[in-house]
């Protein structure tokens, strides 16, 4: 059983960099078979479909960062550098390689080609990140150690989209500084300079 297990994970793991590299249509089972030196049959075993296998993986994307949220607001108490972190995460990931793109930040940008069912995972991963950067933003408005000149709603939205789109930026000019270039002036923006 132990085995079905990691070619399950194996198969998950191929995706995930497939997906990276070249977006939802740019790949099939036959790549990841070649990959994990499997046959398309044992992918379709435990994925009877491409969308079942993208939808499994976007939840699993899901539930990592739901747990590296609730990580990161426990072991960072104040909510200014709690965006700091987040922020920072995505700055050395970028710049080290040490992992890539946010999946649902590359897949959001083919939304008119997802399956339904991942669509909707995709749209419930950017809910999560804007209900957790609104909270971060209010709390840190409250005790005075972030400025907001919009709601914290549309502030989160912003922030939102301009770490995905520094994201996007980094990538599209093949140089990970262009990242810092985009988010830095959104954190001043949003802290108060002491």
């Amino acid at each position: 059983m132990a085995n079905l297990s990691t070619t399950y994970d194996d198969i998950l793991r191929c995706a995930r960099s497939l997906i990276v590299a070249g977006g939802y249509n740019g790949f099939s089972y036959a790549d990841i078979a070649k990959v994990v030196g499997i046959r398309n049959a044992s992918i379709h075993h435990h994925f009877p479909a491409k969308a079942d296998l993208v939808h499994t993986l976007v939840t699993r994307y899901r539930e990592e960062v739901a747990v590296g949220l609730a990580e990161l607001t426990l072991h960072v108490p104040d909510p200014a550098g709690q965006i700091q972190a987040y922020m920072s995460y995505w700055q050395d990931c970028i710049t080290t390689g040490s992992a890539p793109i946010c999946v649902c930040a590359l897949l959001s940008s083919q939304m008119q080609m997802l399956p339904t069912e991942v669509a909707a995972e995709v749209r419930a991963h950017f809910q999560t990140l804007s209900d957790w950067l609104t909270g971060v933003l209010s709390r840190g408005a409250e005790q005075g150690t972030v400025v907001l000149t919009d709601s914290a709603e549309a502030e989160a939205a912003l922030l939102l989209a301009t770490i995905h789109g520094a994201m996007l930026s980094a990538r599209a000019h093949g140089d990970a500084g262009i990242f810092g270039v985009i988010a830095r002036p959104a954190l001043r923006r949003l802290f108060i300079q002491h």
